[in-house]
C-alpha cells in the first residue's frame, strides 16, 4: 500500500542496542523516527522517577551518550553519589550529577500530573530532539525475574546482581490493567514500517507487546500492508550486551538468532541477522519469514547508519 511521505517509521527498542539504532535511524529519517521504549524497566530511586531505557536512547539521539559506559552522560560527575554513600545512602543504582538533573525535571512534572508521554516530550523537546520518543505505556509496568532466590525486580537482577543470578521465569506487573497510549497506537497504524531493535527480546521487546493495544495495532497495521522488520541481537550465539543469551537458555530457548526468530515469527516479517549466522538463514526462512544477512555490528556512527538504511530498504521505506 502507498504511504504518506511524511508517514513515520516506528522502532520499538530498549537499552543501548536500541539507542544505536535508533541514532542510525535518525540520521536518515530526522522528525520521521518514533521510537516506542520499554518502560517496565524504570523505578525510583531517592524520590527520583528513573528511566533507563528513555532516557539511553534520549541522550544518544541528543548526542549527549557516554559511549565508553553505553548509558548516561558523558563527562559526567558524580558528587550528589559519593555524598549519598558518606550519608550512609545504599547507591548501587549509579545516578550522575547531571542525569539527575533530568530526573528533578520529570519527578516534578509527574508530581504536577503531567502524563509521563507528555513529561517525556518535554524533556526531549528541551534538548533539542526532533524525533520521537515514546513510553510504552502511560501506566505503571515493572519487570520482575524469578531466580533460586525468589522473585526480584528487575534493576536489583540486573545492576545490583550484575545479571547474574538465573532467571527462571519473567513477570510483567501491572501489564494487564495497562493500555498503550494513543500516541503509541496511532504511530503503529500509521507508520510505514515498524522496525525492532536488536534489544532482549524477553525483558526489552516482551514487556512493550505485554501491553494491551500494541499487539493489535501491529496486527492491524500488518494487515494493511506494513511490514515489521526486526534485528537479532544474538551473533554467533552470543548477545553483544547484557544477559539476552543467558536468560534465553535458562528461559528454555535457543540462544542463537534461530531461537530469537521463533519467538519473532509470529508478528515479524523481516528477520536481519549477522554475516556469522548466515547458516540459519535456511531454518528461519522455514519459519516464514524473509532473512537479510548483513553486519549487524554497530560499532561507530557509520556502521549504525549502514544498517539503519539496510533495515529501511529491506522495509521498502527511502530515508530523507
Amino acid at each position: 500500500m502507498p504511504w504518506a511521505a511524511d508517514a513515520p517509521v516506528v522502532l520499538l527498542a530498549g537499552g543501548v542496542g536500541g539507542a544505536r539504532l535508533a541514532h542510525g535511524l535518525h540520521f536518515h529519517l530526522g522528525e520521521r523516527l518514533t521510537v516506542v521504549v520499554n518502560s517496565a524497566d524504570d523505578l525510583e530511586r531517592h524520590g527520583l522517577a528513573v528511566w533507563p531505557d528513555h532516557d539511553t536512547v534520549m541522550y544518544t539521539l541528543a548526542g549527549l551518550d557516554d559511549r565508553e559506559r553505553g548509558w548516561g552522560l558523558r563527562d559526567e560527575t558524580w558528587n550528589v553519589m559519593e555524598q549519598l554513600q558518606r550519608l550512609g545512602q545504599d547507591a548501587w543504582f549509579a545516578l550522575g550529577d547531571r542525569d539527575i538533573a533530568t530526573h528533578l525535571v520529570r519527578t516534578e512534572l509527574l508530581r504536577d500530573g503531567t502524563r509521563p508521554t507528555e513529561a517525556a516530550r518535554r524533556l526531549q523537546a528541551a534538548l533539542g530532539i526532533s524525533a520521537r520518543i515514546l513510553p510504552m505505556t502511560d501506566d505503571l509496568v515493572r519487570t520482575r525475574v524469578r531466580t533460586d532466590d525468589g522473585w526480584l525486580d528487575f534493576q536489583t537482577y540486573f545492576v545490583r546482581l550484575h545479571q547474574e543470578p538465573a532467571v527462571l521465569e519473567v513477570a510483567f506487573e501491572g501489564a494487564p490493567a495497562a493500555s498503550a497510549t494513543w500516541e503509541v497506537t496511532t504511530a503503529v497504524r500509521s507508520a510505514a514500517a515498524v522496525l525492532v531493535a536488536p534489544s532482549n527480546p524477553i525483558v526489552s521487546v516482551g514487556p512493550i507487546l505485554a501491553v494491551p493495544g500494541i499487539q493489535e495495532a501491529l496486527a492491524e497495521t500488518r494487515r494493511r500492508g506494513t511490514p515489521v522488520v526486526a534485528m537479532s541481537g544474538i551473533v554467533g550465539g552470543r548477545a553483544l550486551r547484557g544477559p539476552a543469551d543467558r536468560m534465553l537458555a535458562s528461559l528454555g530457548h535457543e540462544a542463537s538468532a534461530l531461537g530469537v526468530a521463533r519467538l519473532y515469527a509470529p508478528w515479524v516479517d523481516v528477520f536481519v541477522i549477522d554475516q556469522v549466522d548466515a547458516a540459519l538463514a535456511p531454518q528461519i526462512e522455514a519459519l516464514g519469514l524473509r532473512v537479510v544477512v548483513t553486519d549487524t555490528i554497530m560499532s561507530d556512527d557509520a556502521a549504525r547508519a549502514r544498517i539503519a538504511g539496510e533495515m529501511l530498504a529491506a522495509a521498502g521505506v527511502a530515508g530523507s
